[in-house]
């Protein structure tokens, strides 16, 4: 095993047994922690600074992503004006590894000063900032990773891991869904994953009726660019599906047929409600390239086509 490999695990084993200290180490100020957070009318504010800020960025990105409405604000900047972000509607989670850092100085004292509710991670309890929080969350004792204590590593991510935990609590508590998420998440492979059909399928359907002669569904097919068409019975449900294969199968004679001699029968649908990643994985699985949405009364409402779920990011 090289000398690099040897200090990769090394590191990772120290940070785990941080994160295994961590885990013991949570009690009741956590609970409290989350109600503070449930009970919040404004936004959880975040704050750190160094390091500490830049796990401070994210703990805020994913409580805001996950139905908790939260911004970071810098403590240098809060200092210079931005402390008017900070309302007395909010709750203040403030980062600090010593718990002693200069620049938080000011937005600790405002929220003392306007009875603004104060979370404060550091791993001092008897730290300026753990002694003056309402609920004090105190990062275990664990060895730095880097073997000297001097390079924050296996502490901020115990405070990454913590700011998780908060965020997982009050998402678990307000039953967020994955309807949700997706709301905060429209872009992307995340956003394209919990896509429902219904957002990516074409209401200009290729459709003709049973006695449609063939001549005219092929120009419906050539026409309307799917390379099938759909076939209605007399009721307005769908009854079948004309697709390359068809074609080639009835060639013999095909000019002189109707719809309903070509198609084939209970084509697999596919519920507008339904996740398109439910779709594209039933498209695969098929082999086929195209799917029709049903309602519950078997009527097409719309068409997929595999094309849209690569546009839309899904693989």
């Amino acid at each position: 095993m090289s000398e690099y490999l040897n200090t990769a695990r090394r590191v990772i084993e120290t940070e785990m047994a941080g994160l295994q200290q961590l885990a013991g180490s949570l009690g009741e100020n956590f609970d409290r922690a989350v109600e503070i957070m449930l009970a919040v009318k404004g936004r959880v504010i975040v704050s750190g600074m160094g390091k500490s800020g830049h796990v401070g960025r994210k703990i805020a990105a994913t409580l805001a992503s996950t139905g908790t409405p939260a911004q970071f604000v810098h403590p240098a900047e809060a200092s210079h004006g931005d402390l008017g972000m900070v309302t007395k509607s909010d709750a203040v989670l403030v980062l600090s590894n010593s718990g002693e850092t200069p620049e938080i100085a000011d937005i600790v004292a405002h929220t003392r000063r306007f009875a603004i509710p104060l979370i404060g991670v550091a791993s001092r309890a008897e730290s300026t900032l753990l002694r003056q929080s309402d609920v004090a969350l105190v990062l275990p004792a664990a060895a730095e990773a880097c073997g000297n204590g001097i390079v924050p590593t296996t502490s901020t991510t115990m405070t990454m891991a913590l700011g998780d935990a908060l965020a997982i609590a009050l998402m678990e508590h307000r039953q967020f869904t994955p309807e949700h998420f997706r709301t905060f998440h429209p872009g992307g492979k995340l956003g394209a994953k919990l896509s429902r059909v219904g957002d990516l399928m074409h209401a200009d359907m290729p459709l003709v009726s049973e006695a449609t002669p063939m001549t005219d569904a092929l120009l419906t097919i050539s026409q309307k660019g799917f390379g099938v068409t759909g076939v209605l019975d007399p009721r307005g449900h769908l009854s079948g599906i004309i697709t390359d294969g068809d074609l080639r199968r009835h060639m013999q004679g095909l000019l002189d047929l109707d719809a309903a001699s070509v198609m084939t029968r209970a084509p697999r649908t596919i519920s507008p409600d339904a996740l398109a990643e439910a779709a594209l994985e039933q498209m695969q699985g098929s082999k086929i390239t195209s799917l029709f949405a049903v309602d519950k009364n078997a009527r097409p409402v719309g068409i997929i086509h595999i094309h849209d779920c690569l546009r839309a990011g899904m693989v």
